[in-house]
């Protein structure tokens, strides 16, 4: 990896496997350096996957198996920009669908609890918008949502 700055992700054992998972399901990621135990640890054991480099849309990430102590909280999420509703429901299908969980606004958990933010571009160009009552009603809109439908949120946009 050649990034000074990495993100590290906790995983209780499975980091290879949402490594591969992410390079599958989402643009511009791939599973780089796996490194092994070199020796016994205190959740693990020699030759057990100990770190994965991989890319998630273009983030260089280090997915740790550091055992059950710590999980994934809402603090911390990637946010993904789609650009239609095709790829919106492409991408929410597929982390919700493998094992994750649906919450609202765009939110989703994926089934190692780690958060993703499916956002249309449609939506935060609507949140933006000059216009504060367009806004607002966009964002009403997405308040009741949980993946964006992005005809509702351009409907409500527009009054």
């Amino acid at each position: 990896m050649t990034s000074k700055n990495t993100i590290c992700i906790w995983y209780e054992r499975d980091a290879l496997d949402a490594a591969h998972f992410y390079a599958a399901t989402f643009p511009d990621s791939a599973v780089g350096t796996i490194l092994h135990a070199p020796g016994d640890y205190p959740d693990g054991k020699q030759d057990d996957v100990l770190t994965v480099e991989f890319t998630v849309a273009g983030i260089p990430c280090l997915g740790l198996n550091g055992g059950p102590h710590f999980k994934h909280s809402e603090a911390f999420s990637f946010q993904i920009a789609t650009d239609d509703q095709a790829e919106t429901d492409r991408l929410w299908n597929a982390v919700v669908g493998n094992g994750g969980q649906e919450s609202a606004c765009g939110w989703c958990k994926d089934r190692w609890g780690l958060s993703w933010q499916i956002t249309p571009r449609a939506l935060t160009e609507a949140l933006a918008d000059h216009d504060r009552a367009a806004a607002k009603r966009a964002f009403e809109a997405m308040m009741s949502m949980g993946k964006i439908d992005i005809a509702a949120i351009e409907a409500a946009r527009r009054g």
